[in-house]
């Protein structure tokens, strides 16, 4: 048991075997395809119901003995449909049932997991094991490791020495052989195999149920639909004359579609490739659980880092690399580095805004231009807005380019492209002169310091080859925030009673001083909170992702096969009925119980599955400082007034107010010093 005060209740079969199959490089599972997971996730339970002397087996009948619930919310269910069954069944009859809904099993296990603080979730889908201090004879004192560290050492002992295992242990390495990973864990030679598979014939009860779930994995029928049921066809004729075609509202566009042709469809247009869509709540579902084994990103995301001359940067990668680069890079990007440099945002916001006069007109890409004042000096430590536009050309050409295949590549290569190129060599030369030793001592840590100490720490990770891509990027990132800050403005500009609301929260956190990061959490900024929330269900700044098909997948009867490019239009539910009722109407009031309709998976504005975006929580955070920041020091108005009730959007490569919009600035509130 723990020696830590935490109180950990006996681990059962399946929380044992998703430890021992967690593999801590890539924060998922060690190359388990997801039918196979499924099917040994549910023979565990089933031998974990016989270890409790609830129900029976052997290699062909299972039989219940006891139909006392054991209190178990994920056994309980099992052993009261095997109890409700009138005829006798096998383990694979049930193995075969429970598998096609185990991802609930899965679920609550990982959930049971990190409430246990055995393991801990990050975004992306991830899980890392915690460290816990374990009693156990095994080494004579107490032990400090994981769980999982734990239960490896017992089946490590099974394995290698002639200890006899217990009954626990033969049913996981039963379970671990049949998925077939066992030689991706440890060394397996000649004289091992025969260990394992003597191991293996040691206990009937691992026995039967190792051989149902093998039975399951090898039949393909369950694995992989043998469907060809054709992609319907968007009419080229209904995708223009659709008013969110012509308004540029990409989410609002791919919702009608959904509705109209399910959850797949193509889109052909003249002279390109047809164009696969996924869009729909069991879309969203399937995508965040099991994108990761069928869905890579680097196919279409190559040519975009060759402009930069980067290959493997973050975007781009997949797997263990990828898992690892987030990992080191999460701190960087988090909530908690934000809240400690919340004086530099204050002093940047109040700097911007001093020179807004009454009657100013404010173009919309002021937003960007707020956020970027003050990223440039959190991120970078350098003043980069004489060079910021160039950049955000730069690169918004490249992704309309190599991404969208919207341009042929001569537009990269013109005069004006090369010399807004050169921006980035501006931008990296003004970064590396500012950060040399000398200069970074007593300075707070920027995101420049830590890609260059992680390329010098882990140059096969970081190769300085995609530091000018990594930096440079960092920079553009004011153009996503921007973009969103710029649709919050929007809102607030034309909602004057919500305006009303947001300023209440502003004044109470400012009228003391300038608050800290603590300070900013949901009872202080109830409002401001769900405001945001609907500002990016309604004007997600990246309402897609793009990915190439490595291996292949079903969904609502299609097949998508290898080497196909699919579209996810992850953010089609924000204009789904059935996901967001009335989705066109602005509504805060979502997001409170017991609606809270943000907890369904079709609520995506920062994406899905292990590209989910790595910075949510410090947009979430800066987005709201500056929101509030707005509303306590001006009043601001929509320009032209029509763009009340109908605001256009310009689409590519992302998705931002028109820049026909802009605000008014009709009343200052307090003085800024300028």
């Amino acid at each position: 048991m723990p020696d830590s005060g935490l109180t950990i209740r006996k681990l059962t079969l399946p929380e044992e075997l998703i430890l021992m199959l967690l593999n801590e490089q890539t924060g998922y599972f060690h190359q388990v395809p997801g039918w196979a997971l499924n099917c040994a996730v549910v023979g565990a339970a089933l031998a974990e119901l016989s270890l409790l002397s609830r129900i029976d087996t052997d290699l062909d009948s299972l039989f219940l003995l006891d139909r006392t619930e054991t209190g178990d919310p994920v056994l309980d269910p099992m052993l009261q449909e095997i109890a409700d069954e009138p005829e006798q069944r096998n383990a694979q009859y049930w193995i075969e049932k429970f598998a096609l809904n185990a991802d609930s099993i899965i679920d609550q296990t990982l959930d049971r997991l990190v409430e246990a603080e055995i393991l801990e979730h990050h975004d992306g889908q991830f899980w890392t094991l915690t460290e816990t201090r374990w009693r156990e004879d095994l080494f004579g004192a107490s032990q400090t490791g994981t769980v999982g560290q734990f239960i490896k050492t017992r089946v490590v002992k099974a394995l290698f020495t002639d200890v006899i295992p217990e009954p626990r242990e033969i049913i996981i390495i039963c379970l671990i052989n049949t998925c077939d990973v066992l030689r991706f864990m440890f060394q397996i030679d000649e004289e091992t195999q025969e260990r394992i598979d003597f191991i293996c014939q040691m206990d009937l009860i691992g026995r039967s149920i190792a051989s149902a779930v093998q039975h399951n994995i090898a039949s393909l029928m369950l694995r992989r639909s043998t469907l060809t049921k054709k992609r319907p066809v968007v009419a080229l004729r209904r995708l223009l004359l659709s008013p969110h075609f012509r308004s540029g509202n990409v989410p609002a566009l791919f919702g009608d579609l959904t509705k109209e042709y399910g959850p797949v469809f193509e889109i052909r247009a003249p002279f390109v490739k047809p164009m696969i869509f996924l869009g729909g709540r069991e879309t969203n579902e399937w995508v965040d659980r099991h994108g990761r084994m069928h869905l890579t990103a680097w196919g279409y995301f190559a040519d975009f880092e060759k402009v930069y001359g980067a290959h493997g940067v973050l975007p781009s990668l997949d797997g263990g690399d990828h898992f690892r680069l987030r990992k080191a890079m999460g701190p960087a990007f988090s909530r908690s580095r934000l809240s400690g440099q919340l004086d530099q945002v204050y002093r940047l916001a109040r700097e911007f805004m001093a020179n807004w006069a009454v009657g100013e007109t404010l173009p919309v890409r002021t937003c960007r231009r707020m956020v970027n004042a003050q990223l440039s000096s959190i991120f970078l430590s350098v003043d980069s807005q004489d060079i910021v536009e160039d950049l955000i050309e730069f690169k918004e050409r490249a992704l309309i380019v190599h991404i969208m295949h919207a341009l042929p590549g001569f537009m990269l290569n013109t005069p004006g492209m090369k010399r807004r190129a050169k921006a980035v060599d501006t931008l990296i030369e003004r970064i590396r002169s500012v950060h040399t030793p000398a200069q970074r001592a007593g300075c707070a840590r920027d995101l420049a310091d830590d890609w260059l100490s992680l390329h010098a720490s882990d140059p096969q990770l970081v190769p300085e080859s995609n530091l000018r891509f990594a930096l440079a990027a960092s920079l553009v990132a004011s153009v996503y925030l921007g973009d969103a800050l710029s649709f919050a403005v929007y809102v607030l500009a034309s909602r004057p009673d919500l305006c009303e609301r947001i300023r209440e929260e502003a004044d109470a956190l400012f009228e003391n001083g300038d608050p800290d990061g603590d300070d900013f959490n949901k009872s202080s900024m109830e409002v401001t909170h769900r405001f945001l929330m609907e500002c990016l269900r309604m004007y997600p700044i990246v309402p897609m992702s793009m990915r190439d098909v490595m291996n292949p997948f079903v969904i609502g009867d299609y097949e998508i096969p290898v080497g196909s490019r699919v579209n996810i239009a992850q953010t089609a539910t924000h204009y789904l009925d059935e996901v967001f009722p009335d989705p066109f109407s602005f509504d805060i009031d979502r997001y409170l119980p017991p609606r809270e309709e943000h907890r369904d998976p079709g609520y995506a504005p920062y994406g899905l599955g292990t590209h989910k975006c790595l910075g949510s929580r410090w947009m979430d955070l800066q987005l709201a400082v500056n929101v509030l920041m707005i509303a306590r020091y001006v009043t601001l108005e929509v320009s032209p007034a029509k763009y009340v009730d109908a605001l256009r959007f310009n689409p590519l490569p992302s998705m931002k107010p028109t820049e026909k919009l802009n605000f008014r600035v009709i009343e200052r509130r307090h003085e800024l010093a300028a």
